[in-house]
């Protein structure tokens, strides 16, 4: 699966939310050597120590210390902040599994506190990342829109909505782009019901994607095959109508003339 960099947008993002006031009580850390993962130290310490990882870019680190920090002291008011830092420096270091449970479980935990909209979004933006090639399984693909989409459904005003928004639009194109390749690979074998139904889920389903103009192209190439050239018209009549000066409605016009002059 292929793993991106996370975009330096979303980054900013993530990281102007993670802006918190310093520790009130002094750290005891300096006289730390190394961080030792399991040894229990007192809250402030701890924190600390991860958050200075994180600041290095040692966001495994960072992220197993910010662990620690819940684990050793979980009703600590820390302990809830530590959750989404560790998310956070999950997804920093591309460990998206991670970073995904523990976003959700902060929201299992706090499902109504003020940083929900920012763990609904991180979960969303670490399915986002995974998405694969579309010549691979597309499950990611779907929980992304689907976490995506949960941001924009509970907190449509949000700072995070308007981005989820964006990505959104990325994540059904590449959708569309599965069905088409599916499409087409029926179409080569001369499976044209197969294939019409591929390129219908597109037309109906992914309207608004860069690829329904070819998949109004191929429903006309599909109906003309299957023997119903009063189909295939209504197809091109829509891609005409959609997309007057799209190349493929240039296409589906001269296939008509072709194939159907009288339908």
């Amino acid at each position: 699966m292929t793993h991106r960099t996370p975009s330096r947008a979303a980054v900013r993002l993530l990281a102007a939310a993670l802006v918190v006031t310093p520790l009130l009580a002094a750290c005891a850390g300096a006289g730390v050597k190394k961080d030792t993962r399991y040894v229990a130290r007192d809250v402030n310490t701890l924190y600390r120590a991860a958050q200075e990882r994180l600041d290095r870019g040692q966001y495994g680190v960072a992220a197993a210390l910010f662990d620690e920090v819940e684990r050793q002291h979980p009703y600590s008011p820390w302990a809830r902040r530590a959750q989404l830092m560790s998310s956070f420096s999950y997804y920093m270091d591309r460990e998206y599994t991670p970073a995904i449970e523990a976003a959700q479980r902060f929201l299992a935990i706090h499902p109504g506190n003020k940083d929900a909209p920012y763990a609904y979004y991180l979960i969303g933006l670490s399915y986002y990342e995974q998405i694969s090639d579309v010549t691979r399984d597309q499950k990611i693909t779907q929980q992304a829109s689907n976490a995506l989409g949960e941001v924009i459904r509970r907190y449509p005003d949000s700072r995070y909505a308007s981005d989820a928004r964006l990505k959104i639009d990325l994540v059904q194109d590449h959708l569309a782009g599965k069905e088409m390749e599916i499409g087409r690979f029926y179409q080569r074998s001369s499976n044209w019901l197969a294939a019409s139904i591929r390129f219908r889920e597109v037309v109906d389903k992914y309207q608004t994607t860069s690829h329904a103009p070819e998949a109004l192209y191929r429903l006309t190439e599909c109906y003309l095959s299957l023997g119903i050239p009063a189909e295939a018209k209504k197809s091109a009549a829509v891609l005409g109508a959609n997309y007057p000066g799209n190349e493929w409605y240039e296409r589906a016009y001269k296939l008509m003339q072709k194939n159907a002059p009288s339908a």
